[in-house]
Parts: structure tokens; C-alpha cells; sequence
């Protein structure tokens, strides 16, 4: 009896082969139809699952990453420094079934963290909801999982409590720091900027201090504020009294971490000049006595001149 069955689209008839080998072929043909059948039966699976998942409640979290999640399910945050804190930010809204809930979530808790860290719930019905977490100062470099758990108090929207685990990697490199310029100069007792640019690549909104080293009888720092996932530029001013040449580094240190630090070698030259000298009028600093007060009239007006000229403003006096 002649035997037909289809191969990959084309009718092949297989009469004149011998048994062993229509078996062979048989067998082959039935195993392809199984193969395609799984993969469609695990299609259907899946668009049942998706269907599921996107009927039950959800958490949207909005900081300091943006991802829509599921019970059960994670997020990586991002990187932060030991003894830093960060904030989880989530809208209270969700669905349940396709239907909108208002604040259905009520408060944000972090309810399972490693040893030496601490957290602070999202005060009720924040919107949005703004959860704390200190890492421990002490947390060795290297991945950590919070807990977190979205509550529905006494369950009253019938939506239950969500869980859902926060990933962040404990590390010392969580900003990039540029200065300039490295060399720059100015006369005694007058100041020269120095301009920082600080890039916060954590997850931290911690203050940072911006500070000089190696600069004789000067110790004054800034404390400033470097928002997570952003890049932004500040001015820092020093002094110096006497003339000389000072190989020193401005440095941005952590407010709430000494083990997050970075640093810039800087050339500073003080040094007397007449140039110098008419910045400093220019800028409202005495350069001797009052007795020379005629003197700084005319100087002034020198600075003027030379003020026109090359463009900046003079100052009145």
C-alpha cells in the first residue's frame, strides 16, 4: 500500500521503501507535529500569562528608575556609597482587574534588608509614595537585595499587599568629578575660582563638600548639592596670602561617607602683578594705606581702560 504524508509543505509518497525506513520517516513526521504543537501550546501560555499579570495590581515605581512591576517581581536601583541613603519613589495608584484604583497602595516598607541597614516607611497616603534606605556604613562592596512590600491597609481596596525586591550595588565609584583650570593664579590675598564639575552617576541625593588641600592657612569647604543622575557645575573660591607656588588638590568628599571621596591636582600660583593689581581695585580690595587713595583713582581708571578693552565689566567706586 502506497504511504503519503507531507514534508515541510510537499506531498511525498514513499511507496517501494522498505519498512524499516517508512517507520523511520513516519516517526520523524510525528515528532515535527509534536514540536510545532509545543511551541504553540507555549505561545498560548505565555499570551495567557501576560493576560493575567496585566489584570492584577501593579506598583509603578518612579525613582530613582522608572519600571512598572508586578508581585514578585525586581528592580535594579542603581549604585550607592556605604552609609548612604537613597529614595524609593512609587505612585499609590493601580488596577485590579482592568479597574483604576486611587491610592491603593497606602504606605511603602522596606521589610527585609541586610545587617546594619535601616529604613523609613513612606508616610500614609503620600503621594508619591517616598520610602528611605540607609545602607550601612560598614556594607562590604558588592550587590544587595531589599525587600519591599506596597500595603493596602486593612486591605480595603480588596487588592491585598504587593512585594517586590529593590537591587543596589554598594560601591566607592558613584560620581566623576573635572576641574578647571588646572593652573591659575592670582595676587596675594586675592581670589581665583575654581569651577567643579560634579558627575553623580549614584542613586544618592547625599550633599557632597568641596574643599582644597595643600593650601597654607586656608580651610574652607562647601557643602553642596549633587542630585542623583545629573551633572552640574559649581564655583569654589580660594585664597592666598603669601606669594609662592602651591601644587595643591580640591576635593569632593561625601557629607555621610568617608569612603566616597575623589580628587584634582591643581597648580596655584600667588604672585604680585600689575594686572593683578587692577583686578583687585576692580574688585573693591585695598591694595595699601589710605594715604595712597590718589593713587587708586588713577589706577582705577587705568582698570577701567583696560576693562573696555578687553571686554569685562568695571565696577564702580
Amino acid at each position: 500500500m502506497a504511504v503519503k504524508f507531507r514534508e515541510r509543505g510537499a506531498l511525498i509518497s514513499i511507496t517501494g521503501i522498505s519498512e524499516p525506513s517508512k517507520i523511520i520517516l513516519l516517526t520523524y513526521t510525528v515528532y515535527e507535529l509534536l514540536m510545532k504543537l509545543q511551541v504553540l501550546l507555549m505561545f498560548f501560555a505565555g499570551v495567557l500569562a501576560f493576560t493575567m499579570a496585566s489584570a492584577a495590581p501593579y506598583i509603578q515605581i518612579i525613582g530613582p528608575v522608572n519600571k512598572t512591576l508586578y508581585n514578585g517581581q525586581s528592580v535594579y536601583l542603581g549604585n550607592v556609597g556605604p552609609g548612604e541613603s537613597f529614595y524609593v519613589l512609587a505612585s499609590p495608584n493601580t488596577t485590579d482587574n482592568g479597574n483604576y484604583i486611587n491610592i491603593g497602595w497606602d504606605t511603602l516598607r522596606a521589610v527585609n534588608m541586610s545587617g546594619g541597614w535601616s529604613s523609613l516607611n513612606s508616610p500614609l497616603y503620600q503621594n508619591p509614595m517616598k520610602m528611605k534606605v540607609t545602607v550601612s556604613p560598614n556594607a562590604p562592596y558588592g550587590k544587595y537585595r531589599v525587600e519591599v512590600k506596597a500595603v493596602n491597609l486593612q486591605n480595603y481596596s480588596r487588592i491585598g499587599n504587593l512585594t517586590f525586591f529593590a537591587y543596589v550595588n554598594v560601591t566607592k565609584n558613584i560620581f566623576r568629578i573635572d576641574v578647571s583650570p588646572s593652573n591659575l593664579s592670582s595676587g596675594p590675598g586675592q581670589p581665583a575660582s575654581v569651577y567643579i564639575t560634579i558627575n553623580n552617576t549614584g542613586i544618592s541625593d547625599e550633599p557632597f563638600y568641596i574643599a582644597a588641600e595643600g593650601l597654607p592657612a586656608w580651610n574652607v569647604s562647601d557643602e553642596i548639592i549633587s542630585l542623583h543622575s545629573t551633572k552640574n557645575r559649581y564655583t569654589y573660591s580660594i585664597f592666598g596670602n603669601e606669594p609662592g607656588i602651591y601644587n595643591m588638590n580640591i576635593t569632593v568628599d561625601s557629607a555621610t561617607s568617608s569612603l566616597v571621596s575623589d580628587s584634582f591636582p591643581v597648580r596655584f600660583e600667588v604672585k604680585n602683578s600689575l594686572l593683578n593689581d587692577f583686578n583687585a581695585v576692580g574688585n573693591g580690595v585695598g591694595l595699601s594705606p589710605i594715604i595712597f587713595e590718589p593713587s587708586y583713582a588713577i589706577m582705577s581708571g587705568i582698570y577701567y581702560i583696560y576693562s573696555s578693552l578687553t571686554g569685562k565689566s568695571a565696577k564702580s567706586h
